[in-house]
C-alpha cells in the first residue's frame, strides 16, 4: 500500500470515528421542550390550590412577605383561587386542582375528592414522603408544613403507592426532556397507573377524571435555584397543562 492511499485510509477511519462520536455524543444532549408560554388573561382558567406551603403568603402570612416564583409561574397561565379543604363546596364548579403537600384532610373531603375525580375532575398531587422545604418555625408547629405527606388511604384506593427515600438529599431527575432538581424524592409504583422519570410520577385515569402524582414537593422550593428551578416549574405546568387535555 502507497504512502498517499495509507494517509487517506487512516484520515477515513479517524473521520468515521469522529463522526460516530459526535452522533453518539448528540443522543446524550437532550434538549429541554420550550416553556409553555403565558396565555391572555382572558383566557385564564381557573386552578384551585391546596398547600401547606408557603407559595401564596410567607410563613409569616404576612401580605409583604406574600408571593412565591412558583405561584408567578403559575398566575402566568391560570386564575390561582387557593383552598383550605377537598368538600365538596370547594371543589364545585372547578375542574382542576393542585394539591402541593397539602395537610391531613377529614375523611369527608377525601371522599368528596375522590367522587370529583371520578365525575370528571383533574388533580396534580405533589405527595412528599421526606420534605426538605426550609422553615423558620419549630417542628410541631401546625404552620410548619408537615415532615412527609400524610397519606390516609387515598392514593391506595387510586391504585398508588409511595415509598420514602431510602437516603435523604439533593437529587435529579428528567421528565419529558426536562432536566428536574430534586430534594429526597420518594419512589410510586403501581400497576393501574402510568409511571414515569423511574418512579417519580404516577399518571391515574379515575373514572372520567385523572390524577397526577409526583413524589417531591421541594421542586417547588426557591431553594433550588438556577436553571434547574425554571425547568422544575415548567415541568410543573407542563403537567397541569397534560391534565387540562
Amino acid at each position: 500500500m502507497s504512502i498517499g492511499r495509507r494517509r487517506w485510509l487512516v484520515a477515513s477511519l479517524l473521520l468515521a470515528a469522529l463522526t460516530a462520536a459526535a452522533i453518539a455524543l448528540a443522543g446524550l444532549i437532550r434538549t429541554a421542550p420550550a416553556a409553555l408560554p403565558a396565555r391572555p388573561l382572558a383566557a385564564r382558567s381557573a386552578l384551585l390550590l391546596l398547600t401547606s406551603l408557603p407559595l401564596v403568603f410567607g410563613e409569616n402570612f404576612t401580605l409583604g412577605g406574600g408571593g412565591s416564583p412558583a405561584l408567578t409561574r403559575l398566575e402566568q397561565r391560570y386564575n390561582v383561587k387557593p383552598i383550605a379543604l377537598t368538600d365538596g363546596p370547594s371543589l364545585a364548579s372547578f375542574r382542576l386542582l393542585l394539591m402541593a403537600h397539602p395537610r391531613a384532610q377529614t375523611a369527608a373531603a377525601l371522599v368528596d375528592l375522590d367522587d370529583w375525580v371520578r365525575r370528571g375532575g383533574r388533580v396534580l398531587l405533589l405527595a412528599d414522603p421526606a420534605l426538605d422545604w426550609p422553615s423558620a418555625r419549630p417542628f410541631g408547629d401546625p404552620l410548619r408544613p408537615p415532615p412527609g405527606f400524610a397519606d390516609t388511604g387515598l392514593l391506595g384506593h387510586w391504585g398508588v403507592t409511595l415509598e420514602a427515600p431510602a437516603e435523604r438529599g439533593a437529587a435529579k431527575a428528567r421528565l419529558d426532556g426536562r432536566a428536574l432538581i430534586l430534594s429526597s424524592p420518594g419512589l410510586l409504583a403501581s400497576r393501574s397507573c402510568e409511571i414515569a422519570a423511574a418512579g417519580l410520577v404516577a399518571r391515574c385515569a379515575i373514572g372520567r377524571g385523572k390524577a397526577t402524582i409526583i413524589a417531591d414537593a421541594d421542586l417547588l422550593s426557591p431553594e433550588l435555584s438556577g436553571d434547574g428551578e425554571q425547568q422544575n416549574l415548567d415541568a410543573v405546568v407542563a403537567e397541569l397543562d397534560r391534565l387540562e387535555r
